[in-house]
């Protein structure tokens, strides 16, 4: 049985820090996107075991934009605000089960979320559905994501699509976080229509597939914006991947840098980050199209 979203209680909000250099911040990261010639990276470190790196400094990562390092002028580390796309998929293929596990690890990850971030609702079946727009509301949201029931097939690239147009327009940080068996049925878009979007965007994406290998797209979509495609063995498992998601969103650094060479509008430009320790790994966006 799940419990009545108000019987459980919100994580304790961490103190957030913001820490800059060389530029002064004055508010939350949102506020970097109004250079409209500063590249934003989110960049995740962890250690040889895994666990999150959250005491580096600004000196120790090394930014590269096509091969040619580039001088960071913005920096914070710490709890910043994010905006959540929930994409679940409810097609009849989730049933015996896997629905009401991605409802359980759902609910989870609105439990990890702390008072100004947001979320929506996405719900995958033989049509994409924006059940909930973006809300600081976590019981609406939760209260539509218990109501799902499975039906239709499943446009999974259509979802990341539909998903990916609606977080955008959100300020500062915005990731998709999409569970789903991973069995594309009847989309309109192509594969390649996906990753034309997915390359166009700054959007963190998380795919996670239930009870099968993950899917090359998944794998595409994930390490071109700096995210992580996942797969779950056992549906009880999902919870605790979900909460790993939100943890890790809670510790990532932004990174900001004024291109070195003039922006070109449409040219596409690869990124690359690396932290000067030894057996450490980042995770970042491959690259941006400049606008």
């Amino acid at each position: 049985m799940i419990l009545p979203f108000a019987q459980r209680a919100f994580r304790p909000i961490a103190l957030i820090s913001l820490l800059a250099s060389v530029t002064v911040l004055t508010g939350s990261a949102r506020q970097f996107s109004a250079r409209t010639d500063l590249v934003e990276v989110y960049a995740t470190v962890t250690d040889e075991e895994g666990r999150f790196v959250t005491d580096l400094r600004r000196e120790e990562f090394t930014v590269l934009e096509d091969g040619v390092p580039q001088a960071i002028s913005t920096f914070a580390d710490g709890d910043q605000p994010v905006s959540i796309a929930l994409a679940i998929d409810r097609s009849a293929s989730m049933d015996g089960g896997r629905l009401e596990a991605a409802q359980r690890a759902g609910r989870e990850m609105l439990l990890e979320l702390g008072a100004q971030d947001k979320a929506m609702l996405v719900a995958i079946g033989s049509e994409v559905e924006v059940s909930v727009p973006l809300t600081d509301d976590r019981r609406a949201v939760d209260a539509a994501l218990q109501a799902l029931d499975p039906w239709g097939s499943t446009a999974l690239h259509d979802a990341i699509v539909t998903a990916f147009d609606a977080i955008e327009r959100a300020p500062g940080r915005r990731a998709l976080v999409l569970v789903s068996d991973g069995r594309e049925r009847h989309s309109r878009r192509s594969a390649d229509d996906v990753l034309a979007r997915v390359r166009a965007s700054d959007v963190l994406a998380y795919p996670v597939v239930l009870e099968r290998e993950k899917t090359t797209l998944f794998a595409q979509v994930a390490a071109m914006t700096g995210g992580q495609a996942l797969r779950v063995a056992r549906p009880r498992e999902l919870p605790a991947v979900l909460r790993r998601i939100a943890t890790e969103l809670r510790h990532q650094y932004l990174l900001g840098y004024q291109p070195a060479r003039p922006q070109v509008a449409g040219e596409y430009r690869a990124i690359e980050v690396r932290v000067g320790r030894r057996d450490h790994r980042v995770r970042a966006r491959a690259g941006y199209i400049a606008r």
